[in-house]
């Protein structure tokens, strides 16, 4: 019994494991969007207080959302970024962070 109990737990969590996708420039330029309005086009940011994206490492893009989710980064313009990260799943995250750090790489055209 035991055995069979091991069996359907692995499946399980073997199953869970595949629906985490890998991350997808296409799909993470839609999603960055709104990330743009501040954070530039092409994430190099025309404001002076906001950050270039382009080119940061996963990540640390990663790090820095999930940060900003629980009120981890909580100084100066943050309440800004907090609302903007409270709004996105853990796909979304690994998608626009994937998106901004090949950004004007050759990774970008494959």
């Amino acid at each position: 019994m035991k055995a069979i109990t091991l069996l359907v737990l692995t499946l399980l969590i073997s199953l869970g494991a595949k629906a985490d996708y890998s991350p997808s420039f296409e799909v993470g330029k839609q999603k960055a969007k709104v990330c743009m309005t501040c954070h530039g086009e092409d994430g190099i940011s025309n404001i002076d207080p906001y950050p270039n994206l382009r080119g940061q490492k996963v990540g640390y893009l990663i790090s820095s959302l999930k940060d900003y989710q629980t009120r981890q980064r909580n100084s100066g313009l943050a309440i800004l970024m907090q609302q903007q990260a409270d709004a996105l799943s853990d796909q979304d995250i690994k998608d626009i962070a994937y998106y901004f750090s090949v950004l004007g790489t050759p990774k970008e055209e494959e």
